[in-house]
């Protein structure tokens, strides 16, 4: 089972010790502050439900998703919240922190199996993560 949402964001990638030259070096335009729209998909594996059909009620997995990752990051400043105090909100990040985030709730709320994230941060860019759990 996939689930896809979206929310903005915006982020920064930038190291305190490089210059203002040497940041934009490495990371071109998103030096800057600046915003994505980012897709997010979510799969679970598990046992079907006899009755239902399902893996998990699609609005049960969109629940947990909307209180642990949507509500916290959507329209907000990534480099502000505390995922990101020791590492850069660059995409790897983001996706590994969601699937983290996801990987025990995720079982807890709905008996599945988180089985990957992955997240598109561009037309041309997309990150995945396998849940190890």
């Amino acid at each position: 089972m996939t689930r896809r949402y979206r929310f903005p964001a915006a982020h920064v990638l930038r190291q305190d010790q490089l210059s203002d030259a040497e940041n934009r070096c490495l990371y071109g335009k998103c030096a800057t502050y600046h915003g994505h729209d980012y897709g997010v998909e979510v799969t679970l594996t598990g046992r079907v439900d006899p009755d239902t059909g399902w893996i998990v009620a699609p609005e049960r997995l969109d629940a947990l998703v909307r209180e642990r990752v949507l509500e916290r990051l959507s329209h907000r400043p990534l480099n502000e919240d505390p995922w990101f105090h020791h590492v850069l909100p660059t995409a790897e990040h983001l996706v590994e922190r969601i699937e983290r985030e996801l990987a025990e709730a995720v079982p807890r709320a709905t008996g599945a199996r988180l089985l990957r994230v992955r997240l598109t941060e561009t037309r041309r860019n997309a990150f995945q993560s396998d849940s190890g759990s």
